[in-house]
């Protein structure tokens, strides 16, 4: 199957905001491709390591932000 990997992206990325938690941190159970794409990005800190979460950048967070409002928020 041939996957948009950008829209992938962008789910994740809104998706990881809802484990948001000690300020710009978010659990990272994700795909790890998905998670190194974010990475290189710059939107979140490398999620290579023991560390069960990572850090949003300040881009990668206010990208979130607007994206999980623009593709799962509710009208009204």
């Amino acid at each position: 199957m041939n996957l948009d990997t950008e829209r992938i992206d962008d789910a994740v990325l809104a998706l990881l905001l809802l484990g948001l938690h000690d300020g710009q941190r978010a659990w990272k159970s994700f795909d790890w491709d998905a998670m190194g794409r974010l990475h290189e990005k710059g939107l979140i800190s490398d999620p290579v390591g023991k560390a069960k979460s990572v850090a949003f950048t300040d881009e990668g967070l206010q990208r979130a932000e607007a994206l999980l409002q623009s593709l799962f928020g509710k009208a009204g």
